[in-house]
């Protein structure tokens, strides 16, 4: 029988965003950004166990969870940045999280502003691949004009139970693994944004703005970003993700500057969620390193 979780850390608006904080403890700082469709939930079993290492925050990204839309509509991944940033100069410095197109957004935020970045943490980042799996390849048909919002709405017809059970089947390496509870949360949060009217447009301009940056050119390039990024970095796949893929870790070991490479082999694209006491054990490792002032070796 599976012990019962922990419950979700409270949370509340801080400028434009709502933020799940656990207690004040540790002076360091940490500050967890998810995925598409996600919010800051994903994050609270990894915070339980870093509370003790760091005082975490977790935001909603705009018009995701709990925080309301951006007053001006932009779901981009810079406007995405533009909120993570905004959270972090109330913070101060940070070691920072991303998760899928969390870590798209943590990567521009790290490269924009390295004053505020103590270390950069990845789970199966959106970076632009050449070879998307068959998931993105569903993403980017979504993000079509008209297209996308006729997926919405066709989709809110579904039951949520069945949305959520084929979203954790999609992103989960054993969506059997879920918790009874988690699974509970995320059907009743689902019920709750389908009553939201901006909630469609969220998702949607979201989508619209991962998959903008599989295709943009130029400085703004994300892997350009990421060749910018000054702080240690580690980078987590997992070997059963299958949205990202795993040999993509190859070019980021290429392209980011300090950089510790983990394949996790139970995990697939939440392994914060999945396997969060072994995401926990790296991130204390270079966490740790950091404070001695050493850089990680690429492995």
């Amino acid at each position: 029988m599976m012990a019962a979780p922990i419950p979700h850390w409270p949370g509340r608006m801080i400028g434009s965003v709502y933020v799940r904080s656990t207690p004040e403890g540790p002076s360091e700082q940490a500050v967890f950004v998810h995925g598409l469709a996600g919010s800051a939930t994903n994050w609270t079993d990894l915070m339980g166990e870093l509370k003790d290492t760091v005082t975490g925050h977790a935001l909603d990204l705009p018009g995701a969870g709990y925080s309301p839309a951006p007053a001006d509509g932009d779901y981009t991944v810079a406007g995405h940045a533009k909120a993570v940033i905004g959270l972090l100069e109330e913070t101060g410095p940070a070691h920072l999280f991303g998760n899928s197109l969390g870590g798209a957004v943590a990567v521009r935020v790290a490269a924009a502003r390295p004053d505020l970045i103590r270390t950069l943490m990845l789970v199966s980042p959106a970076l632009p691949d050449l070879l998307p799996r068959y998931g993105p390849v569903r993403v980017a048909a979504a993000a079509l004009p008209r297209l996308g919002e006729w997926v919405a709405s066709t989709m809110r017809l579904l039951p949520a139970e069945q949305r959520i059970n084929a979203s954790l089947s999609m992103v989960w390496a054993d969506a059997a693994a879920v918790h009874p509870v988690r699974l509970r949360d995320a059907v009743d949060e689902l019920r709750r944004r389908d009553d939201l009217p901006y909630a469609g447009e969220a998702m949607i301009g979201s989508t619209r703005g991962i998959v903008a940056e599989y295709f943009r050119r130029g400085e703004d390039n994300l892997w350009r970003q990421a060749a910018k990024v000054q702080a240690p970095t580690l980078i987590m796949h997992g070997r059963h993700d299958r949205l990202v893929r795993p040999a993509m870790a190859a070019k980021a070991w290429r392209t980011f500057r300090q950089v510790r490479l983990v394949l996790l082999p139970t995990a697939g694209h939440v392994a914060m969620m999945e396997v969060p006491q072994v995401v926990a054990a790296e991130a204390r490792r270079l966490i740790g390193e950091t404070r001695l002032g050493n850089a990680p070796l690429a492995s």
